[in-house]
């Protein structure tokens, strides 16, 4: 069971928030030795295992909190696990039409997408913000690789039915927004094999090689489940799934999920996101995690000590 982040801290720890981020002086070394010593286990029980990680919220538009995911990315694929790593872009491509004299329109929580706004959402997703992500983690020493869903056939998709939330009778146009009809992980596979990083964006292709916008956290779930993924981690800017008291649930059964839908605690934003992670789950990823990527280095520490930051969401 992880420990929950809100319990109180050590000593090593409250001495460490009076020190600049990074500034490891004031630890022990037997203190440092042990902290790495922690880590072991995790790195023996993953290694060689694939992790997907679907990149988003403030981690991703925070340069101190850009550094500190690539390095983690690149930490892990380092000590033997292969992270894959599916990005969003919703802020930046809102930057974009913005700077276009176009307002973004969406339907239900989903953006849509015109044939002008697909242009955009290609160019930020697949250039500006990829390419970004790309050379982070190159510089802090991985190699990372670029893709889309057209590269290698790797996601075929069609148009997005959107059914009335309130009339199942009723249907909404939302343009060019897809989705996923199969994943072929081929070019993944072959990228993991090479030692390289694989970062994708959310666009796939349908019959008519027209393109497509996807969900990025629906992308990250159906990817996981086909590359047979040891877990799938969603960084998001929420401390995890919350219960009606506002406190954080660390580690929930898919059963125990259920219930939170049944009862009304899950809700909003958080709904899509703990579908995606949900289909995950019981198509075989063995855990899904839902964490806070406001917190430096959370995912490192989620995913190779007791520390919980965020919520674990268990297959079995």
């Amino acid at each position: 069971m992880k420990q929950d982040p809100s319990a109180p801290a050590a000593p090593a720890a409250a001495q460490a928030s009076a020190h600049a981020p990074g500034d490891l002086s004031h630890i022990p070394p037997r203190d440092k030795a042990e902290l790495l010593s922690q880590a072991l286990p995790y790195i023996r029980k993953y290694h060689g295992k694939t992790i997907v990680i679907k990149y988003g919220g403030n981690a991703m538009t925070d340069p101190a909190l850009q550094q500190d995911f690539a390095e983690d990315v690149v930490l892990l694929k380092l000590v033997g696990l292969n992270p894959v790593v599916v990005h969003g872009g919703g802020p930046q491509i809102e930057d974009a039409l913005n700077k276009l004299g176009k307002k973004g329109h969406f339907i239900q929580g989903m953006r849509v997408t015109d044939e002008e706004t697909m242009s955009v959402v290609e160019w930020v997703l697949a250039g500006e913000v990829q390419q970004d992500i790309v050379g982070l983690i190159n510089v802090a020493g991985g190699k990372a690789v670029g893709l889309t869903g057209r590269d290698g056939g790797m996601i075929r998709a069609k148009k997005l039915k959107m059914v009335d939330k309130d009339d199942p009778a009723k249907e909404h146009d939302v343009g060019q927004v897809g989705d996923i009809v199969s994943i072929d992980p081929s070019v993944v596979k072959a990228l993991q094999d090479d030692q390289f990083i694989p970062v994708i964006s959310p666009i796939g292709f349908g019959e008519s090689n027209e393109s497509y916008n996807i969900n990025a956290d629906v992308v990250a779930g159906k990817l996981a489940e086909v590359l047979k993924a040891e877990k799938l981690v969603l960084l998001t800017n929420t401390p995890g799934v919350l219960d009606k008291a506002g406190n954080l649930l660390t580690d929930l059964s898919a059963r125990e999920i259920d219930e939170l839908f049944a009862d009304g605690t899950l809700s909003g934003g958080m709904l899509p996101k703990i579908a995606s992670a949900l289909d995950a789950a019981r198509s075989g990823v063995k855990a899904v995690h839902i964490i806070d990527g406001r917190v430096p280095h959370a995912m490192l520490l989620e995913i190779l000590s007791e520390q919980a930051y965020g919520t674990m969401i268990r297959s079995h």
